[in-house]
């Protein structure tokens, strides 16, 4: 073995930087980690959370399908790993709405509602965790260990990722099952007799987490095909040869979708192994092409669910987009919103990473696995009827992480640093709003203390700040009169706020501290604009909720 100019031999050299990758991994993670669980113990309940928490706990002491049908059980099940740590019961004879159940459990089934919700976030961290490795693995495969470091900075930087990683609900974990399904198609171009079913498992578990997922069949369908192909695929090959390989690859697509659909009813069995169900009153009706989805081979709970998600696609939802409030959904909203909540650095590179695997020829077999995916979910979340977050394009924090290591495969010194700079300039970015990554916004539209300018909803305000208000109202403002208009599902009286409601009495009656939600403030009424009017805003919490003073 000849010795390097050091005098060391190149396979000790090797593994010498092996550890320094390995090293670096483990660093990116643990900030992640970190930051996830900080945020997860500072922040209060969003708005869908206890309807999850109360679900979880209901579904499997009960053994009962009854609460949040919209959502298929996997990922609420996935959240009930962590309430097994706490001895929390809901009897057979509870009879409220989902809401009211998320309320019982949280605070009224006697625990601390902030070890309870850490409980149910924890697995969504871990599994958040899990997917960074899939994308450095991903990558690594693409564009080798550099790249792969380039797509896990992007990853454990996203503040995106970060907010809704930290979270008990299931944007993160069906987005991470997708893009897990996706590069284990990848793989399967090696060997699909092993990766295959491995990727109709990830591909179930995407469906059986969240409904939106559905979209993906057709895309992962056809990239199993593909796989096939490429698997068999010989120089010389015959027609006949081509035609036997595709029909291989139709048969392994079908496979693929069988274990898909088995993942899914293995889901509900989970639940209820006799499958007891009785469909919700109200449901819409299903004609047109949506009469289609009634022919899916799932279970019934799962195809009335998705009759309900069809309600409330039909209900008309306000936008707040750059300041404005609009009446209905805005087909570009999910872009808008993308810019401003997508680390400046981060969006060049994913800009950058997807010219890449399309135009060098050695990475452009990868871009229908990255790419296509992601385009097409993009694509479907564009056309629903509800703007309320950058949450419903989670994927793509994912998916061009992944794309944006493509710029590493350009074997120019100027590539390199420039993917460095950009990765430091998105890393700066995320560590400066540090502990409030759900109201973040990048550098060109302000940071996070102007987000609420831009957007609202679960982008800025999600009912997430009631104990950072509690803790700001005792130290800066004890003794002083409260009126509060929260938007939240959590329960301000928990946390030691001691506040009424500013509708329940003449305006003129209305003094002292007026409190409200950022979201409540872009899309007051009358009656709560005419108080905002005549009050001054003195101070902020968490980039969510602004103080008011009204004489």
């Amino acid at each position: 073995m000849t010795p390097d100019a050091g005098g060391r031999p190149p396979g000790r050299l090797r593994r010498h930087r092996r550890w320094w990758f390995a090293l670096a991994v483990v660093a990116l993670l643990a900030e992640m980690a970190i930051a996830m669980v900080t945020t997860a113990v500072e922040q209060t309940p969003t708005i869908d959370e206890p309807v999850y928490v109360g679900t979880a706990v209901f579904s499997l002491e009960q053994h009962s399908l009854r609460y949040n049908p919209e959502h298929p059980p996997l990922g609420k099940l996935i959240i009930a790993t962590g309430l097994a740590f706490a001895d929390v019961h809901v009897g057979p004879a509870f009879d409220g709405d989902q809401t009211q159940l998320g309320r019982h459990v949280l605070y009224e089934s006697g625990h601390d509602p902030g070890r309870l919700l850490l409980l149910a976030r924890l697995p969504v961290i871990v599994l958040t965790l899990v997917f960074g490795l899939v994308v450095f693995a991903f990558a690594c495969e693409l564009t080798g260990p550099a790249g792969g470091l380039a797509a896990l900075a992007l990853y454990a930087f996203s503040p995106d990722l970060i907010a809704h990683g930290s979270l008990a609900t299931l944007d993160v974990p069906m987005a991470g099952f997708l893009l897990t399904s996706a590069w284990l198609l990848w793989r399967a171009r090696r060997r699909p007799a092993f990766y295959l079913p491995l990727a109709g498992l990830a591909l179930g578990a995407a469906v059986a987490t969240k409904m939106s997922a559905l979209a993906a069949v057709p895309v992962v369908v056809l990239l199993a095909v593909l796989s096939v192909r490429h698997a068999r695929h010989a120089p010389g090959d015959g027609l006949r040869r081509t035609v036997r390989h595709l029909g291989l690859g139709v048969a392994a697509a079908a496979g693929v979708a069988l274990i898909a659909i088995a993942v899914v009813w293995a889901s509900y069995l989970a639940v209820d192994p006799r499958l007891r169900w009785t469909a919700p009153a109200g449901l819409p009706p299903a004609d047109g092409l949506r009469a289609l989805a009634g022919w899916l081979p799932l279970p019934r709970p799962y195809l009335d669910g998705m009759r309900v998600q069809f309600g409330f696609e039909d209900q008309v939802w306000s936008t707040f987009l750059f300041g404005s409030l609009h009446v209905g959904s805005l087909w570009y909203y999910l872009p808008a919103a993308l810019l401003v909540k997508t680390p400046l650095g981060a969006l060049a590179l994913w800009v950058a990473g997807a010219v890449v695997l399309v135009a060098v020829p050695r990475l452009r077999p990868a871009a229908p696995y990255v790419l296509v995916p992601s385009a097409v979910l993009l694509a479907v979340a564009m056309t629903g009827s509800r703007d309320l977050g950058v949450r419903y394009a989670i994927f793509l924090p994912m998916f061009l992480a992944v794309a944006a290591a493509g710029v590493v495969a350009i074997r120019r010194r100027w590539a390199h640093v420039a993917v460095a700079a950009l990765v430091v300039f998105s890393a700066v970015s995320s560590l400066r709003t540090f502990p409030y990554y759900l109201p973040y916004a990048n550098e060109a539209f302000g940071g996070p203390a102007d987000t609420h300018r831009w957007l609202h909803d679960s982008n800025v305000d999600w009912g997430q700040d009631l104990g950072r208000l509690a803790a700001r109202l005792r130290q800066g403002y004890p003794g002083e009169r409260v009126w509060l208009v929260y938007k939240g599902s959590g329960v301000p009286s928990a946390y030691g706020i001691d506040a009424a409601d500013p509708f329940g009495v003449p305006p003129e009656e209305v003094h002292g501290l007026l409190v409200v939600s950022d979201s409540a403030v872009a899309k007051a009424d009358s009656r709560l604009a005419t108080l905002i009017q005549g009050s001054t805003p003195v101070d902020e919490v968490g980039h969510s909720i602004t103080i008011f003073r009204r004489p």
